[in-house]
């Protein structure tokens, strides 16, 4: 067993309601958010939030908490009636298209913070590899120095006790 897992939680207060592992592994499609989104709505709540990283720039990135529309927000919206008549099915199909694309642009969001912070920990580890071999090097001359010159001492010393 893995120590870690990517993990998707669905929690209501301190309670886990589902989990999705290994979210992420592979880079997340639609059908992952719709999944997830259908899971979602299995459950009854008045309303959800969906906490995620949002990518700001490649050194930096900022938690995000986005609402997701509950089925009373999407009624009490007189736009949803401009183009057809809508009855509880189309609310259902609406809320969990807008709940899927929330959750799509949450997981896209979080690779791209995820790829970010590996990036900057690899640049840093790159860094500091190259000041270690910088010293290590500088290490290896010295030695190497120390000891030409103690040869050099024995020779000398060695040439004037001759003499």
């Amino acid at each position: 067993k893995q120590w870690y897992q990517r993990r998707v939680a669905i929690t209501a207060g301190d309670t886990y309601l589902s989990t999705f592992n290994n979210v992420g592994k592979k880079p997340s499609s639609f059908t992952d958010a719709l999944d997830i989104a259908e899971e979602v709505l299995c459950h009854e709540f008045d309303s959800a939030e969906i906490a995620y990283n949002s990518f700001v720039n490649v050194v930096s990135y900022k938690p995000i908490i986005k609402p997701t529309p509950s089925a009373a927000n999407i009624e009490s919206n007189d736009a949803i009636f401009t183009y057809d008549e809508v009855d509880s099915e189309v609310i259902r199909c609406y809320q969990e298209f807008s709940l899927a694309n929330i959750i799509f642009h949450a997981l896209k969001e979080q690779e791209a913070s995820e790829q970010s912070a590996r990036m900057n920990a690899m640049e840093n580890a790159t860094r500091n590899a190259g000041e270690m071999i910088d010293k290590l090097q500088l290490q290896y001359n010295r030695t190497r120095q120390a000891v030409i010159t103690r040869e050099l001492i024995e020779i000398i010393s060695g040439a004037n006790a001759l003499d």
